[in-house]
């Protein structure tokens, strides 16, 4: 199996590479599997975590690091924060920015992606909220990117944009320029659930994004399904990698339609059916998409004088954080109408 695998592995002649999500490392069958097929490997911060149930409530105590010694074997492993994860079931990261990168010091990784503020709509409910989690994003990658020189794991550091719209992605970029070298791989982020087509869709994107990406620099698509796989042909001198637990959707399903446990064994055979497919499918001709047509903004409204101080303490929150004289974790609903407050009486006695 092993022959067959890495000859699947190596027939992608657009050059993206497919990386198996991983949901642990404990021995067994599905580790066993991604081992044999020497498929490169992600997993979550998450799925190394130690825990502690008190009064009914998790609380984060710190790394099972010893689960990395099942990785020995393994073609290649990156981390990932957990940032979506993290985000919808503990409303952000239960450790710091410096138990994670103690974390990606603890293990050889192949990639170590930079903490995060996810954008999904799922968790970014307008557009306020995208343009304070871009901010975050900013902060904790040049976080991380401090540790990591700390450490001596520069080499190995991703940093990761976040964004709804092109331009979002395309901002954050210019804002952690200084951070990526020649031969960066640069994590997009918000991707798993995110269509391919239209104005915001997948490929706008990576489209725009590549008109101004580094030379040298590289993209990891986070969560990108295989069938994406021919629209990103086109654009494999600039996207590295793309990364995806699909299969494990896919054994859920099986397992629930023929009323039996979804164990470690169907899921490992569900993980190399998976792979197998979308390896063939990087030799699928490549797709092109029409240019999407930019995004109309809606038309603004009278402005009222509370939201507009909304906004400006929102911006001006926002700023501080990019600079780093507010820590990325902050920023509360709280602190923000306090400081619109101040704002809006500032108007009001000056007018």
């Amino acid at each position: 199996m092993g022959t067959v695998a890495n000859r699947c592995a190596t027939i992608a002649p657009s050059g993206i590479e497919i990386i198996v999500g991983l949901p642990h490392l404990a021995r067994g069958a599905l580790l066993a599997r991604a081992i044999a097929l020497q498929a490169p490997v992600l997993i979550s911060a998450n799925c190394l975590s130690r825990w502690r149930k008190a009064d009914g409530w998790r609380d984060w105590t710190g790394w099972r690091t010893g689960t990395l010694a099942s990785a020995a074997d393994l073609a290649s492993i990156d981390l990932d924060s957990a940032g979506y994860t993290m985000t919808v079931a503990y409303n952000g990261m239960p450790w710091s920015i410096d138990d994670y990168m103690a974390l990606a010091a603890s293990y050889p990784f192949r990639r170590v992606a930079s903490a995060d503020y996810c954008c999904e709509v799922q968790v970014a409910h307008d557009r306020e909220e995208v343009r304070d989690r871009i901010s975050r994003t900013i902060a904790t990658n040049r976080e991380c990117h401090a540790r990591a020189l700390d450490l001596g794991i520069r080499e190995r550091f991703m940093p990761v944009l976040q964004g709804r719209t092109p331009d979002d992605y395309l901002r954050c970029l210019d804002k952690l320029d200084g951070l990526i070298l020649p031969g960066t791989v640069v994590g997009i982020g918000s991707m798993c659930r995110r269509p391919i087509h239209g104005p915001e869709g997948l490929i706008a994107v990576v489209e725009r994004l590549s008109r101004d990406f580094p030379i040298g620099a590289r993209m990891h698509a986070f969560g990108v399904k295989g069938d994406a796989l021919p629209y990103l042909a086109p654009f494999a001198h600039r996207v590295a990698s793309i990364d995806s637990q699909a299969y494990g959707i896919a054994a859920r399903q099986d397992a629930h339609r023929r009323g039996v446990r979804k164990t470690d064994f169907l899921v490992a055979d569900h993980l190399e059916r998976w792979y197998r497919q979308q390896c063939a499918r990087t030799a699928s001709p490549s797709r092109l998409l029409p240019e999407a047509d930019e995004a109309v903004p809606p038309s603004p409204g009278p402005v009222d004088p509370w939201e507009d101080a909304i906004t400006l303490a929102r911006q001006q929150i926002r700023d501080l954080i990019e600079s780093g004289d507010l820590d990325h974790d902050e920023i509360t609903a709280g602190w923000v109408e306090a400081w619109a407050a101040d704002l809006f009486n500032e108007r009001r006695e000056a007018a």
